[in-house]
Parts: C-alpha cells; sequence; structure tokens
C-alpha cells in the first residue's frame, strides 16, 4: 500500500508560518531587556534652556514601551520599601540644582507590589520605558520614566 500525502495549495503558507514560529530564533532575544547607559537619553539642550518636547529624539523615542537595564544611583528619600524614587546618572548629585541636566534622570515607579531599599552603591534597574514629564510643561523636574520590575 502506498502512502500519498496531498497538501492543499494554502498548506505550504501554513507549514511556513509554523517552522517561522518555531525555529525563529530572534523571538525569544526579542523580549530581552536591552542594556543602556544614560547617555542613550541624551538630546541636545543648553543649560538654562527652556524644554520642548521635540528636543527628544527619534532614537530615544524608540526605547518607549520597551524593557531596559539601566545603572545609577538612587537620589536618597528614605532608607526601605521604595516604591518609587529618583535614579540619577551619578552619585555627585549630577542632575538636581543648578544646572542640572533633564536627561541625567528617571522617575523608577516600582511595579504594584514591589519596593526596593535606599544603598549608596551603583544599582542596576530593569524596567519598562516611558517618556512622561514630571512638572510643568516648559520646565518639568523630569520627563523620563520606568516602571521598575527588578532592582539589582
Amino acid at each position: 500500500m502506498k502512502l500519498v500525502c496531498q497538501i492543499k495549495p494554502w498548506g505550504h503558507v501554513l507549514i511556513a508560518i509554523a517552522f517561522s514560529v518555531l525555529f525563529n530564533p530572534i523571538s525569544a532575544a526579542a523580549q530581552e531587556p536591552q542594556n543602556v547607559s544614560f547617555d542613550d537619553f541624551k538630546f541636545e539642550m543648553k543649560k538654562g534652556e527652556k524644554f520642548k518636547d521635540s528636543m527628544i529624539t527619534d532614537e530615544i523615542k524608540a526605547f518607549v514601551g520597551k524593557k531596559i537595564i539601566i545603572r545609577g544611583y538612587i537620589l536618597p528619600t528614605s532608607t526601605s520599601k521604595l516604591k518609587q524614587f529618583i535614579f540619577v546618572r551619578d552619585n555627585k548629585e549630577c542632575c538636581f540644582g543648578p544646572g542640572a541636566m533633564l536627561y541625567d534622570c528617571m522617575v523608577v515607579k516600582m511595579k504594584k507590589g514591589l519596593t526596593t531599599k535606599f544603598t549608596t552603591r551603583p544599582i542596576a534597574v530593569e524596567g519598562e520605558f516611558k517618556i512622561k514629564k514630571l512638572g510643568p510643561a516648559e520646565s518639568p523636574l523630569a520627563i523620563y520614566e520606568l516602571t521598575g520590575l527588578k532592582v539589582n
């Protein structure tokens, strides 16, 4: 007895899709958070200049909604069970006081149910990136926000 397999014309398409889904090496990597630095979020702005939405580059906008891992320091406010904090480039108070650059800080709001503790050591925050102004539109206190998923 001879067994013959017949595939309908659209069957080839279904097989191609199945192989693509099962054996696509990019699919797992696409879900991994991207390692970045505060330098990836810099834009042209002179000290004392008023902020405009148009200053944010397309490269920065491309991070919106994506998971990132970024390293820096917690600006001290409290020592335990932090549900949100200001995350800064370095511990030399780069981002506050006269002449602070807007792109050198991020507001981290931990995902519901998660907290972290203050430390003077550098940390890595994994989270989902957003552009969200805090404060007045032309002179915001911060423009970047992370939904914190993990702090190491």
